[in-house]
This record gives C-alpha cells, structure tokens and sequence, in this order.
C-alpha cells in the first residue's frame, strides 16, 4: 500500500513547509508532547533529522555519519532559516536518489534509500503537528499520508520477528486491531512466533479488539500525541502494545 516516491516527497515537502511557518514566530513556547522542549530545540531536532539522513543517502553511507560531522547549530535567529535550507536540501537528494540504491538505516532488514525516503513523511509530519500545536492551532494530516505512515510504523517500529535485537520483556499477549475510518485501512497485531514480537496482518482479525479513527488520529494516537477512545480495546493490551513499540 505504498505511496509513489513523488508522494512522499511531496509531503516531505509539503510538512516541512508548514512546519517553519508554524515555528518562526513561536520559538520560545514548549513543545506539549517533549515537555522538556521549547519549539526552538524541536527546529533543531528536526533540522539534525534532515542533515543526518540527507547526509547516508547522498553519499550511501554503510553507516551513521561520525558524529564530529554533524553541523553546528545556528543562531536562535536564523533556526528557521537554516531548517528551511536543510529541508530543501533533504528533498533534493531524496529527489535525485536512486531509491533502490543501498544505504544504512536503523531497519536492518530493509537497507535502501526507499526506506529513508517513505520514513522521512513521519518525522515531517509529526513534527509539523507538533509545532502546529505549539502554536495553539489544529492539523490534519492528510489520509492516505497518515495511513501510509501507521502501515509503515506497524511494520517497522513495533517488534517483529524481522528484528534481529533483542525482543522486549513483555509480549502482546492477544490481538489488537486498527481501523482509519475515512480510508478503510485496516491492520490486526497478532503474536510473533519468536517471544516479545509482533505480526501484521491486513484487516480486522475474528474478535479482535479494534481502535478505530480517521487516519490521522490513529498515527498521532501511535506517537502518543493523540488520545482517542480506546472502546472495547482492555487497557493492559494497551499497555503491551507499548512496550513493544519504538520509535528513531
């Protein structure tokens, strides 16, 4: 269920744009969802993001960029300047990259620009939400963007058989399924063969439990920027689906 590659940078694009509108004017206020951030520090988070993965995929690197690499910050009042040069920057090789062509990512089972390329949409987006918020204003991220990224985030950020590390102490323990109600997605988690992990299947599963919102609530929900009315779904299922989710 994959978006094209102009679709996704389309939304890179589209998310960092309204994420340095959202920002410019508002650094000092504090980021709801990383208490310990005012909207200045998520600018330059997301700015080191770009620099970080527009770096691996212009140069296919086998690796992280060395750390002693990493740019300084700007000045508090060229952040968001600086944000839009580095955005800009991301796209363009993003833009120009062979999407096949091998690159590192932290997915070790999926080792491609392509992986960069489609994750990219979320940091945008989330962030974007984020700043959004900060400035006491409302976003809806498009559909088919938002259930592209919960397909992504399902497959690749909750623990999965794929995932050669260490599996977390807890397991699911059951079934829990998510419905975007204006897309007609669906997905079921259901128990790995291998302790602690998680397989993903399309639909909702016979009597499973199901979460359901718009596409976008349900992603922000996964980001725990959103609550949504969990219904039938038992609260402690909840609270193993979280412990075996991260997120980079």
């Amino acid at each position: 269920m994959t978006l094209s590659t102009f679709d996704y940078i389309a939304a890179i694009t589209e998310h960092s744009a309204g994420f340095a509108d959202a920002t410019r004017d508002n650094l000092t206020a504090r980021v709801e969802h990383c208490p310990d951030w005012s909207v200045a520090d998520l600018v330059r988070h997301l700015t080191e993001v770009h620099w970080f993965w527009g770096t691996i995929v212009e140069e296919l690197l086998d690796e992280p960029p060395e750390e002693g690499r990493r740019p300084a910050h700007a000045e508090e009042d060229g952040l968001v300047d600086a944000f839009v040069a580095g955005a800009q920057r991301l796209v363009q090789v993003l833009r120009e990259a062979d999407q096949s062509a091998h690159a590192w990512t932290w997915a070790s089972w999926q080792q491609d620009v392509a992986f960069v390329t489609r994750h990219q949409v979320q940091e945008a987006a989330v962030h974007h939400w984020d700043a959004v918020n900060a400035a006491g204003g409302s976003l809806d991220i498009a559909p088919d963007v938002a259930a592209d990224s919960i397909d992504e985030f399902l497959h690749f950020s909750v623990a999965s058989e794929d995932d050669p590390d260490d599996p977390p102490e807890t397991a699911l323990d059951g079934t829990l399924a998510f419905r975007a109600t204006d897309t007609d997605d669906a997905w079921t988690l259901v128990d790995g063969d291998r302790p602690g992990t998680a397989r993903v299947l399309r639909g909702v599963g016979d009597d499973a439990p199901v979460l359901s919102g718009t596409a976008s609530d349900l992603l922000l929900w996964l980001y725990q920027r959103k609550d949504l009315d969990a219904g039938a779904v038992p609260d402690d299922l909840v609270k193993r689906f979280r412990a075996i989710c991260f997120t980079d």
